[in-house]
């Protein structure tokens, strides 16, 4: 069953709906340096269940509940169509969603992200030790894959505040997202999405390198790879005016 997720709408009521889906083990707030590129969209952001202030699922989820998440958002909201920016899980919750319901989507950004994110058993593997130690167990470990050295030397007090979520994160909730990776493979998915589609990938990118990112706009039918060049896992944060320039670019259906 959908679980009604924590949400927040900024922007005028007229505007096309723009949908932002997060990373594993954060919160909407990692939007904050869209919303002025984004000022004329009516956004959408919201906590992944088992983040924020969203309710924390019983047990191990799956790709399609998120998406079904995501779609229960959309009713619940009243709107018909919208536009998805994914990052990481978001990117493959938008692909996931975008693939099995068409007819609400209308454009796709899904960003440093993948089809397929093995090994199944390293994914085991966290969520054992986060409902063993906790979040804060894997905390550092993500960072470093978040943010560049030189941009966590640039501005250490945000790049803090990162960790921080991630450690506060509920146990259950991220270890249950976990399941939701391990057990994903949305290969055979991508030929079905007919939206338009941007697909970007960090070259400094260790968790989704930028062979994955090509590999999945190589199987949506027109897709257009971006690669934005030292940016790590979190790229719309760290490189913010490249990844937003690229997002309004084309949400207006520029190239």
């Amino acid at each position: 069953m959908p679980m009604r997720v924590h949400h927040v709408v900024t922007g005028p009521p007229e505007g096309e709906v723009v949908v932002l889906s997060g990373s594993l083990g954060s919160e909407l707030e990692m939007w904050d340096r869209q919303l002025d590129a984004l000022a004329t969209y009516r956004v959408v952001r919201y906590d992944l269940r088992g983040h924020g202030r969203s309710p924390v699922p019983d047990g191990p989820s799956t790709m399609a509940d998120l998406g079904g998440d995501l779609i229960a958002l959309l009713d619940d909201l009243g709107v018909e169509r919208a536009s998805l920016v994914g990052v990481s899980i978001g990117g493959m919750i938008s692909l996931w969603t975008a693939a099995h319901h068409p007819e609400r989507i209308r454009r796709l950004v899904p960003a440093f992200t993948s089809a397929l994110m093995g090994p199944p058993e390293a994914w085991r593997e966290r969520a054992a030790l986060v409902r063993a130690e906790g979040t804060g167990a894997v905390a550092d470990a993500v960072i470093g894959r978040w943010f560049t050295p030189a941009f966590a030397a640039r501005e250490p007090e945000l790049v803090r505040a990162f960790r921080d979520t991630i450690a506060r994160t509920p146990a259950e909730g991220y270890a249950s997202l976990c399941h939701a990776i391990e057990t994903m493979d949305l290969r055979d998915d991508l030929h079905a999405i007919t939206a338009p589609t941007l697909v970007i990938a960090g070259s400094a990118d260790p968790s989704t390198p930028p062979d994955q990112g090509a590999a999945v706009a190589e199987g949506i039918r027109g897709a257009r790879f971006r690669l934005l060049e030292g940016a790590a896992h979190l790229g719309s944060i760290e490189h913010a005016d490249l990844f937003n320039a690229a997002v309004v670019a084309h949400l207006r259906g520029g190239a």
